[in-house]
């Protein structure tokens, strides 16, 4: 312990002048006593230029003068470097939304959570259909296109689409038609631009969506699907024989409607897409351009890989002889 005591008033007196040490050998009971903690280096050549509002002297001349034992009674074998240990060690903030989180790689920190994913679309003037057009959807669809529209009806709007339309992938009706119509008179009454975007799938009604974009503002991923159906009539049940006729009567205007808007934002003629439509017809990225459903593909690079695609009516061409 004396060693360790020599030690450290060795060290001691290389950082502050012999005058403000109340002895030149303290002992683990005597306190160490400053008279001023702004140190006097002007006249000193040996020491280097110290700031005086150093947090670690500061700290340090803090402990020496209230608790010294923490600095004479030190472990032999310590893996801290000296007089490190006296600090505290940091506290965790509080709050997990207090974390800084990135954005992004190369952007500001931020110190709030991130808004929700519907939000942060919303904010970007992004409508996504990501589900069949049932109820819920089509309400929280015309909402975000009248309160995109409120806010600037100027700037135009994006909607990304990934909807089977009214029905299901198993062809289960789950909406009526007047959901679609609504979504689409809603895009009709906008005078600003509409980019319309098939993510993946883009069938029924969507593929009305689709079509109905600003002329040369719809676009097309690469292997997404487009499809045109006839409007379906839900289960009938127990229904009387009249009432089913009526829903029937009702599906086939539907229909004709369906058909007269297509082939006006299309260009094809109604008794083209009337053939069309008579079954399931299914359009790849080429195919959509080809029947006036989008103006652009978004390839990113990939145009020759899918024209050396053969169409499927040619696949029979190419299969070897048997």
């Amino acid at each position: 312990m004396a060693t360790s005591a020599t030690h450290l008033h060795s060290s001691m007196a290389s950082l502050f002048p012999p005058s403000s040490l109340s002895s030149s050998s303290p002992s683990p009971k005597r306190r160490i006593t400053f008279k001023s903690y702004a140190l006097d280096i002007r006249n000193s050549a040996n020491l280097p230029p110290v700031n005086p509002n150093d947090p670690f002297l500061s700290r340090l001349a803090h402990v020496a003068a209230n608790s010294p034992e923490k600095l004479y009674n030190r472990p032999k074998n310590s893996d801290m470097p000296p007089f490190l240990d006296i600090f505290e060690p940091p506290k965790l903030m509080a709050l997990p939304a207090e974390v800084g989180r990135s954005v992004s790689y190369r952007g500001p920190r931020t110190r709030r959570p991130p808004p929700d994913l519907p939000s942060l679309l919303l904010h970007g003037r992004i409508v996504y259909i990501g589900m069949p057009l049932v109820p819920a959807v089509t309400e929280l669809v015309i909402a975000q296109i009248l309160h995109l529209y409120y806010v600037d009806d100027q700037e135009p709007i994006f909607l990304y689409i990934n909807s089977s339309g009214t029905a299901r992938d198993d062809g289960e009706t789950v909406a009526r038609e007047s959901a679609g119509f609504g979504i689409y008179d809603c895009l009709m009454q906008l005078n600003c631009e509409i980019h319309t975007v098939a993510i993946a799938r883009a069938m029924g009604f969507a593929c009305l969506f689709l079509a109905a974009g600003t002329k040369g503002k719809r676009y097309m991923f690469p292997h997404a699907k487009a499809m045109l159906a006839q409007p379906k009539l839900p289960s009938t049940g127990l229904m009387q024989a009249t009432d089913v006729v009526i829903r029937a009567r009702e599906a086939i205007i539907q229909r004709d409607n369906l058909v007269n808007l297509i082939a006006g934002h299309t260009g094809n003629s109604v008794e083209e897409v009337f053939k069309l439509m008579s079954r399931p017809f299914y359009m790849d990225s080429l195919k959509a351009k080809k029947f006036g459903f989008i103006d652009k593909i978004l390839w990113r690079g990939q145009e020759d890989l899918m024209m050396d695609i053969a169409p499927p009516d040619a696949w029979h061409k190419l299969a070897p002889p048997s």
